[in-house]
This record gives C-alpha cells, sequence and structure tokens, in this order.
C-alpha cells in the first residue's frame, strides 16, 4: 500500500467502460437478443453459462423456491429478514405523494407521482453471490408501487446444482414472483427488448459485469437503467484516535471485491499512516480473497497523508467517494463539510458493512466520482412525474399576452397563434 501526498495520487481516476472488443462483444449480443429472442437467450446461456435449457425452462418454478429454503441456515433466515425490515423501513420514508396547488385565479398545477410498471432486477454470479442486492434492488421498487418487478440471474451462481438457493430465499422473502435463470448481457438484453418468455421492462437495476454494464450503456433509451456501476470504493478518512485495525480490516473489505476496487485512507497522521499499512499486510494474509484483496491494494489503494484534517476534507469531496467512513475525534462535527459521497459511515462502530447488508439505506451507490452529482439507489428512481396544468380562463386572459411575447421571442409563430386565437375569441 502506498504513502503519498495527495497531489502524487492524482485525484481523479479515470476508468474506461470495457475494451473496444468487450464493447463490441455487447453489443453483438444485444443485437442478436434484440432479433432472435429466446433462441439466441438459450444459445448464449449454453455458450458462457455452460447451462443448456430449453425455453420452459428460463423461468424459475416456485417449487424450485420454496425447495432453496431446505438449504439455507436459520440464522441467515432470521438476519435476511431484519434487514429487510430495516431497509423497507428505511425507504418508506423516502416516499412522495402526488400534489395540487389551486391559484384564486382558478389556475391549479401540479405532480402526478405513479410507479413504473415493470421493473427488471438483475443479480450477479461469477466471482461471489449476492443475496443482499435482492433486498436492495427489489424492496425500493416495491415501496414506490411497481406491480410487475422480474429478477434475472445466471443459471449457475451456485456452480454444478444451478441457482444459488441464498439468492432464491432472498427472492422470496423480498416478494419476487417473477424469477429467470439468465445472465450476462444477453439477460439485459432480454429484460429491455423482450423474447418470447420474457416481456420487456421500463427499467432495469442492479450490478454485474463488465458486459452486463456495457449492455446496459447500450439498451438505455429503450429502457432506464440505473447507474453503470464502476468498481467498488471506500475512503476512510481519519486522525489519530482511529483504531488502526478497524481502518485496516474496513479498506479489505472493499478491496476484496475486485481487483480493481479502491482502498483509500485519507491521514495527516503519519504515525496512523505508517501503522494502517503494516496492519493490512497482515490482515491480508489470512484473508481468504487475498489473492484478489492483493491485486486490488497494489493497483489502487493509498495512504494519502495530508497537512491537516482540512485538507483531508477537500481531498474527500474531490475523489467524490462511493463509500466514505470518518473515523475521528467529532465525526459529526465535519458532516456539514463532506459535499460529495454516495453513503457517509460516521464513527468507529459505522463499518461499511452495516450499510452493506443491515442498516437500510442502500448499498447500490454512486461509484467512479459520479457520487458528485448522482444518487444511491431509491424511491424515486421507480416513479415517474408527470406535470399537471389546468388554466382557467381568467387566468389565460391575463397571461396570454406574456405568452405570445416569448413565444414570438423564439421565432415559434405557431405558438403564439395557438394562444391568441383564444384571446381573440373570448374579446369578441
Amino acid at each position: 500500500m502506498r504513502l503519498l501526498k495527495p497531489e502524487q495520487f492524482g485525484l481523479k481516476r479515470e476508468v474506461e467502460y470495457g475494451t473496444p472488443q468487450q464493447n463490441a462483444d455487447a453489443e453483438k449480443i444485444v443485437a442478436d437478443i434484440k432479433a432472435n429472442g429466446d433462441e439466441a437467450l438459450l444459445q448464449y446461456t449454453e455458450q458462457f453459462d455452460r447451462v443448456k435449457l430449453t425455453a420452459d425452462q428460463l423461468r424459475v418454478t416456485d417449487e424450485e423456491i420454496q425447495a432453496a429454503y431446505a438449504h439455507v441456515e436459520e440464522d441467515f433466515l432470521i438476519a435476511i429478514r431484519e434487514a429487510a425490515q430495516n431497509i423497507r423501513k428505511f425507504h418508506e420514508k423516502q416516499l412522495r405523494n402526488s400534489w395540487m396547488d389551486l391559484s384564486p385565479d382558478g389556475t391549479m398545477l401540479g405532480q402526478i407521482m405513479r410507479p413504473l410498471k415493470r421493473v427488471g432486477v438483475y443479480v450477479p454470479g461469477g466471482k461471489a453471490a449476492y443475496p443482499s442486492s435482492v433486498l436492495m434492488n427489489v424492496i425500493p421498487a416495491q415501496v414506490a408501487g411497481v406491480p410487475e418487478i422480474v429478477m434475472v440471474t445466471p443459471p449457475s451462481t451456485g456452480g454444478k446444482q444451478g441457482i444459488d438457493p441464498y439468492i432464491l430465499v432472498a427472492a422470496a422473502e423480498a416478494g419476487v414472483k417473477e424469477l429467470y435463470r439468465v445472465g450476462g448481457a444477453q439477460a439485459i438484453a432480454a429484460l429491455a427488448y423482450g423474447t418470447e418468455s420474457i416481456a420487456p421492462v421500463d427499467k432495469i437495476c442492479g450490478p454485474g459485469n463488465i458486459y452486463v454494464a456495457l449492455a446496459k450503456r447500450a439498451v438505455y433509451g429503450v429502457v432506464d437503467i440505473d447507474s453503470i456501476a464502476g468498481p467498488s470504493e471506500i475512503v476512510v478518512l481519519a486522525d489519530d484516535t482511529a483504531d488502526v485495525q478497524y481502518i485496516a480490516a474496513d479498506l479489505l473489505s472493499q478491496a476484496e471485491h475486485d481487483e480493481m476496487a479502491s482502498a483509500i485512507l485519507v491521514t495527516p497522521s503519519v504515525k496512523l499512516a505508517e501503522a494502517v499499512i503494516e496492519e493490512v499486510d497482515r490482515q491480508l494474509a489470512t484473508l481468504p480473497r487475498h489473492e484478489i484483496a492483493r491485486a486490488s491494494i497494489d493497483q489502487y489503494g493509498a495512504v494519502l497523508l495530508t497537512e491537516s484534517i482540512d485538507e483531508g476534507i477537500k481531498v474527500v469531496n474531490q475523489l467524490a467517494p462511493e463509500h466514505l467512513e470518518i473515523i475521528t475525534e467529532d465525526p459529526m462535527s465535519l458532516l456539514a463539510y463532506i459535499e460529495n459521497a454516495g453513503a457517509i459511515f460516521l464513527g468507529p462502530y459505522s463499518s461499511e458493512p452495516v450499510g452493506d447488508y443491515f442498516a437500510g439505506p442502500n448499498h447500490i451507490i454512486p461509484t467512479n466520482g459520479t457520487a458528485r452529482f448522482s444518487s444511491p439507489v431509491n424511491v424515486d428512481d421507480f416513479l415517474k412525474k408527470s406535470s399537471l396544468i389546468y388554466y382557467s380562463k381568467q387566468a389565460l386572459m391575463s397571461n396570454g399576452d406574456k405568452i405570445m411575447t416569448l413565444a414570438r421571442h423564439e421565432g415559434l409563430e405557431g405558438h403564439a397563434r395557438a394562444i391568441e386565437m383564444r384571446l381573440n375569441k373570448e374579446r369578441l
């Protein structure tokens, strides 16, 4: 792990979304699914997942989901159920209502909030299976009132035995009624364009590998997407009062996600910086995913030594991290100065995994510095808004000339005449 000054590190990490070949491959798969539906979907499932299916085997049956309960432990059930309650309670506080405002002149303006009709949720397999991602995608959509939530996941998340039973149980606990055993770019294309077996959706959410990300980018505009997620990130802002072991463990909690994950400590303390570098190495030796974490720490890990905590805050705001932990003597006093961070964890006991799994806020958070302008997945992501305009005769007569002035200023005579025609008729 490198000890650097902020200017040596470079505070903006440019991440390319795939090589030209990866982009071309993803676009080819998307086009093939669009043109050939189930036939192409089954072909790619056999090619990439090494699972041969027929069209009538794509949908996971209720019996399979119920059978999965026999393969999970009771403590997992207790934890996933309580986590679901916490996530639901948090997101219910985000729900907004339609509103209307009636003016004395008879004008009524408002905003109508409606849920999306059908949402697709992607749950990855690959290096690990993530039951928690099921809850974080599905529950906000449910709170928003989305009537149709369809989930897709690769057919071999659990190895040869098929879909990971923990994912199936999480889906059942979250209330998913429609689930398909497909993954990769082909699953994204199927959700976007539909096939003979899978009806198209209005929005696609959920993390995945580079091909999933590129496919989501390719279908954006046909459907909405949550984001194009990059590698996971954590920044810890700490002073001399912080526990070295806690910091090292939290940095590694993100480094173990992916070789491209980023784990950074920002501190004015040389003593803490050197101790954390040593402790990260010590803890790495016994981490089960140490090869992945080691690659992440070596490539994208760093300790940034600042002149002060105030400079550290400026560094944090430039990095705009996905996850930010503040472990200082008085973390609450620094909160007002944090402008850019997807999720903020205050104090030594608010370890990042608390947010990943259990506390309630969503763990699908903007990456690659996009916390400067975007937000974690929330209920608003599953709502669409319609503006409501009711203009009375009195209001039009009062404001019509101003509307025509603005229209003619823009050279849109047809707009002006649409108003003028009404004014002339009413003034007769």
